[in-house]
């Protein structure tokens, strides 16, 4: 299997869930993540394919790890069954929780209840 075939069924699915799955360049700044998943509410992942088994690049690593530092989702993707259950987690359809338990909120979510959390 290829990446673009992963990339494809991927834009199909989060299209299908009522997302926007859109191609991510930025020109002379390299290594950033292939997609940017939309979501409504403000739900925003990056993602970086690959094909299966193959690991980002360190530059493409040293990018992954600047966006999660300034609070932003970014998966890894390097296989379609990954897809179905990363789109159904971001989007909220499993009951607003991730299977770790851990909150699926959005980003606005989590700067609201981080200026709450201060106030008290």
């Amino acid at each position: 299997m290829r990446e673009r075939e992963i990339e494809r069924r991927l834009k199909n699915e989060v299209e299908k869930a009522g997302g926007l799955c859109l191609k991510f360049t930025s020109p002379g700044f390299d290594g950033v993540p292939d997609r940017i998943i939309l979501f409504p509410k403000g739900k925003i992942t990056f993602i970086e394919l690959k094909a299966p088994g193959e690991k980002p690049r360190p530059l493409q690593t040293a990018r992954i790890e600047k966006l999660r530092d300034y609070g932003f989702r970014v998966e890894i993707i390097d296989s379609k069954e990954q897809i179905r259950e990363l789109v159904m987690e971001i989007k909220g359809e499993d009951g607003g929780e991730k299977k770790d338990g851990v909150p699926n909120k959005s980003m606005n979510e989590y700067i609201l209840d981080l200026i709450e959390a201060d106030m008290n």
